[in-house]
């Protein structure tokens, strides 16, 4: 589990038929002080997250699997929930 930072959604006109009805975001992996890392991802949301929220992805595919119905799906990355706003 990684924390990250909404940074956009993408759009596809064509697209595996395993993401159809998928909210797919564009996103920025933090490191431990908050800064970014690595180059952005493309997550799968349905919590409904938009840009400029802190949230939390992981990739584990065999609950993304799950999470998707499929048993063969090319999706790697998913929202797992919403990280607090800091105090």
């Amino acid at each position: 589990m990684q924390l990250a930072t909404v940074i956009g959604h993408a759009t596809a006109t064509v697209k595996h038929p395993d993401l159809t009805g998928w909210k797919l975001l564009v996103v920025q992996v933090q490191d431990i002080n908050g800064d970014p890392e690595g180059e952005p991802l493309l997550v799968i949301d349905e919590l409904g997250c938009g840009r400029g929220d802190v949230v939390m992805i992981h990739s584990d595919g065999a609950s993304v699997r799950e999470m998707m119905n499929s048993k063969a799906t090319p999706v790697r990355w998913a929202v797992l929930g919403v990280a607090d706003a800091k105090q």
